[in-house]
């Protein structure tokens, strides 16, 4: 199961205003509860252990095992969500273009950039979408915490493993703090637009 590619897909499809930044955030989270599921890291705390055990034939979870902190002690979640966040929703972009998943858009609005793209009907498209359709918790849970839903919704519907719980916790955290920069940000921008104006 590719959580994160499933995520991507679905903010491309739904008439919804994802910022790269908050996606690109959950991303890195979804790659992370791809890699608990696949038993390829184990949680401790706030900490993330890689097992040594096989990650999923994809090539963008397999390059984020391959940036795991392997020595103790080991990377804390929001320092690796900002980190491999970075960009991450570009990079999952070019990775569908590349595998002919994404087309140019002829109309519609634009989730991001200034190209237009929209997914191919492929069986990863549907598995999505399927996925979407049944309210999958963890699919469900993210994309609520990137504003990928009518209401939000609780971080831990029908989780039953404590390390999703606390990876989903710890994007929840990370968006809310981006967001917080975005409004201070919003606000010197505005007090230094007035200083120039001038009474």
């Amino acid at each position: 199961m590719n959580t994160a590619k499933d995520l991507f897909i679905i903010a491309m499809d739904v008439k919804y205003s994802v910022g790269q930044g908050d996606l690109s955030l959950a991303l890195a989270g979804a790659e992370l509860i791809d890699l608990i599921e696949a038993g390829a890291i184990a949680m401790d705390g706030d900490r993330i252990v890689p097992t040594g055990q096989p990650t999923p034939d994809d090539r963008l979870i397999s390059e984020a095992a391959a940036g795991l902190t392997r020595q103790a002690p080991y990377e804390q979640i929001e320092d690796w969500l900002w980190r491999r966040g970075r960009d991450l929703a570009a990079a999952y972009q070019t990775a569908l273009e590349d595998s002919d998943e994404l087309k140019p858009q002829r109309s519609g609005r634009l989730p991001f950039g200034p190209r237009r793209v929209e997914p191919v009907d492929t069986p990863a498209r549907r598995r999505a979408a399927d996925r979407w359709k049944d309210e999958e918790p963890v699919l469900t849970a993210l994309a609520s915490i990137v504003g990928i839903a009518d209401e939000p919704s609780d971080i831990e519907p029908g989780l039953a493993d404590e390390s999703v719980t606390t990876v989903l916790a710890a994007v929840h955290d990370a968006v809310m703090e981006l967001e917080a920069v975005r409004q201070r940000r919003t606000i010197e921008n505005s007090a230094y637009a007035n200083l120039w104006r001038g009474p």
